[in-house]
């Protein structure tokens, strides 16, 4: 496969930039592609890094999120999403597709990827979770891989308990915060508490994890400058963009099609 002739820095470079780009001075943001042209568009715009989007790929490709899609289209998709821009990519893993660490991180480096997302939703067993020890041995197990290979690549842990919303909120918020600090501990080096929080969430996750925090932003979620108030270090949007194109297209199809003459096209040829 022939790359688009967008990149050109060393992705070894492109994962120091992206690691930079956590540490600051000012907050990440950065929207989430779901193919080559939208990562152009983004990279027009001035954005530093780009992340993408598993439900927009898997979408755009004829599947549904949450590992439905072949790992080999995800691949494939994020493949020619880094090849597409002079900038950092981070890849939407979902939960990693259930491949092993060393071929994890062989196919994130031949896909060009600076980063990507783990999360630890169980998307083929009976739990919703996976246990927190076997996640964090896996974040383990995947930098290791990645430091065998000579690439320091950004993993951001995405941690699930306050969108599967069992307990308590008091009980999310702290296994959250457990299983956060269990994958920093094992390498992960930005922690992706997932879900649209209020501000008060926001400022406990800030404060409750010591690491850099990714935050899900989009209409009606705390604003961008007070989410770097509050010290968030990187911000993403999910899926939002690619189905805010795609409400806007049904909307544009719906009014072509509405109109169009009522006499149907099969009596107008005939």
């Amino acid at each position: 496969m022939q790359d688009l002739a967008g990149s050109t820095t060393p992705l070894g470079a492109k994962c120091e930039i992206l690691r930079q780009l956590h540490a600051g001075p000012g907050m990440l943001v950065m929207p989430n592609a779901w193919d080559a042209a939208s990562a152009r568009i983004f990279a027009a715009a001035g954005f530093p890094a780009i992340a993408t989007t598993s439900g927009g790929v898997a979408g755009a490709v004829g599947f549904e999120d949450h590992e439905d899609a072949p790992a080999d289209e995800m691949f494939a998709a994020a493949r020619r999403i880094a090849s597409a821009v002079d900038l950092p990519v981070t890849v939407d893993l979902e939960a990693g597709y259930e491949l092993p660490a060393e071929e994890l991180v062989e196919r994130v480096i031949a896909a060009g990827a600076a980063g990507f997302n783990l999360e630890d939703t169980d998307h083929h067993g009976s739990a919703r979770m996976v246990p927190a020890e076997q996640h964090a041995a896996r974040i383990r197990a995947i930098k290791d891989a990645a430091a065998q290979a000579g690439i320091n690549l950004v993993l951001n842990a995405r941690v699930d308990p306050l969108l599967h919303r069992e307990g308590s909120p008091a009980e999310q918020l702290a296994d959250t915060l457990r299983r956060g600090r269990m994958y920093r501990e094992a390498g992960a080096d930005c922690l992706y508490p997932f879900g649209f929080f209020d501000e008060q969430t926001v400022e406990a996750l800030v404060q409750g994890l010591d690491a850099p925090v990714n935050i899900l932003s989009w209409k009606n979620t705390v604003p961008l400058t007070r989410l770097a108030e509050l010290g968030v270090r990187r911000v993403t949007f999910g899926t939002s963009l690619f189905r805010q194109l795609m409400t806007h297209v049904t909307e544009m199809a719906e009014s072509i099609s509405a109109s169009l003459p009522t006499q149907p096209i099969t009596d107008q040829v005939s």
